[in-house]
Parts: C-alpha cells; sequence; structure tokens
C-alpha cells in the first residue's frame, strides 16, 4: 500500500472538512448577523378557539432567530398558566400577550353576544324550562299565555309562540364557551365542579334581535301568564306558523265556554256589518 498516498488523501480530507466546516460557519455568523441568536418561544401546537384555556396540550416551545419574535411572545409554557384565549390562534402562531388574558370582566357574557344582538333575561321555573334541562347554547321557542279580557273572561285567554329558534346564552351564571376552569387555581379564585351547575337556575338569558327584546318585555310587563320555553333541535331552523291556542282548540267547539265564544264573536261581526 502506498503510504504517500493514503497520508496525501488523508490531508485532502481534513483539509475538504477544514472548508466545509468553515463555511457552515461564516453562513451561521452571517445567519446571527441577520436575523440574530436562537431564542425560544412558545407557540400553538394545535388551533386554539377564543376563550379556550390554554394549557401544556394545546403550546409547545419551539426556537427561532430573533428577528422572527412577535411582539410580546412568551418564552415557557409557565408563563402562560390559568390563561385563555381572547381570539382564535391557529396551529404555529406564536401566542402573544395580545391574544390571551387571564378570567376576568373581559371574558363574561358581553363578548359571547352576537354584533346587532341583545341579551336579556327572563324568570323561569322547572316547568317553564323543560325540567331545567336546557344548557346554554341550546335553542328554544318562546311561548306566552295572553289574556285579552284582562280577567273577565277565562275563555278570551289565548296562547301563542312569540319567539322561535332563540340562543341560550346562560342558564343562571353558566354561560355559552364558559372558560373550563374546574379545579384549576387562578388569580383570587378557584373554581370546583358542582354537579348542580347546568340544573340549579331560576333565570335563562336570551340573545335576540332589539325589536324581539321589545316584544319579550311587552308580554313580560302586560301579559297573563308565565313565559314557557321550548327545547328544539339546534339543527332545525325551519320556522312554523303557528296561530294561537284559544279555548275551544283545547275543549273543543262543544264546550259551555267554546259556545259563549262563538257567540260573542258572532254578535261582534253581526254589529261590526251593520
Amino acid at each position: 500500500m502506498n503510504t504517500r498516498a493514503l497520508t496525501l488523501a488523508l490531508v485532502i480530507a481534513g483539509f475538504a472538512m477544514m472548508m466545509v466546516y468553515t463555511y457552515i460557519e461564516d453562513q451561521r455568523s452571517a445567519m446571527i448577523k441577520d436575523y440574530g441568536t436562537q431564542s425560544s418561544v412558545v407557540v400553538a401546537k394545535v388551533d386554539i378557539q377564543e376563550l379556550d384555556l390554554i394549557d401544556d396540550s394545546k403550546i409547545e416551545v419551539k426556537t427561532v432567530p430573533e428577528n422572527f419574535l412577535a411582539p410580546g411572545h412568551f418564552k415557557s409554557i409557565k408563563d402562560l398558566e390559568n390563561t385563555i384565549a381572547t381570539v382564535p390562534i391557529i396551529k404555529g402562531e406564536q401566542i402573544t400577550k395580545p391574544r390571551v388574558t387571564y378570567p376576568g370582566i373581559k371574558t363574561g357574557l358581553s363578548r359571547q353576544i352576537s354584533v346587532g344582538k341583545r341579551a336579556v333575561a327572563i324568570n323561569i321555573t322547572e316547568r317553564d324550562a323543560v325540567g331545567r334541562l336546557i344548557k346554554p347554547g341550546d335553542r328554544v321557542d318562546v311561548l306566552a299565555a295572553i289574556d285579552i279580557s284582562q280577567g273577565a273572561r277565562k275563555d278570551m285567554g289565548r296562547s301563542r309562540t312569540i319567539l322561535q329558534d332563540v340562543l341560550v346564552l346562560s342558564t343562571g351564571m353558566s354561560m355559552t364557551n364558559s372558560i373550563p376552569m374546574y379545579g384549576v387555581e387562578t388569580p383570587k379564585v378557584i373554581r370546583t365542579m358542582n354537579l348542580n351547575t347546568y340544573t340549579s337556575y331560576n333565570t335563562i338569558t336570551l340573545e335576540l334581535d332589539p325589536y324581539d327584546v321589545q316584544k319579550l318585555s311587552f308580554i313580560q310587563a302586560f301579559g297573563s301568564g308565565t313565559l314557557s320555553l321550548a327545547l328544539r333541535n339546534n339543527a332545525d331552523k325551519e320556522p312554523v306558523r303557528l296561530k294561537a291556542t284559544q279555548i275551544y282548540d283545547v275543549l273543543g267547539e262543544d264546550a259551555p265556554e267554546a259556545k259563549i265564544f262563538f257567540n260573542d264573536k258572532y254578535t261582534k261581526d253581526k254589529n261590526n256589518a251593520q
């Protein structure tokens, strides 16, 4: 074996490796000069929805050049403990301070109301709210009993569906998109799971158009009975044309109360014709 040739090959190989190393270091130095050194940053591991609790299942730490760091970024997962997202965050995006907050007034019900809509609460009983099985996010129809005779004639009362396909924003203190903070310690508050959270309530908050708010307020002020809610499938958006239900619809036309109603109606129509 030619020792001289082997030695020359080793020298050339060493020189080549040194040139490659020098090139890589030059490129690294140039990148550091242009983009800065590598730094840790917290990014979204999955898509995060608005008002989602941020934990280590949704975020991870990556390294990027300093010049690519977004203003207000976080460097460790611990910095984001007990925070929630104020806006949707796409997978791979850096988590920044304007995108998160702690539970408080900014995460209240007002953020859940659609633009152009209003939130209005009504008092309910177990009978009026489907046995209190209605929960935030459900959709309901609102029924009202109306006595147009002001109590003088029971046969003049009627029941009507006044609103259809209404979104339930909250039941009692439980809201749609509630922050899932059960058993998690937050600044000055610890929320624990309560099995009665979704069944113990006396009010329901609905999302309505401003005009429908006025209708509901009128019925509450001048209606003779309480409001009732009928739960519907969330996918069922088709409105139903319904006439008001009166005494003869329930008891039949042969009932004494119905005959009184028809006699009064006949007399009234006859007088109007004259």
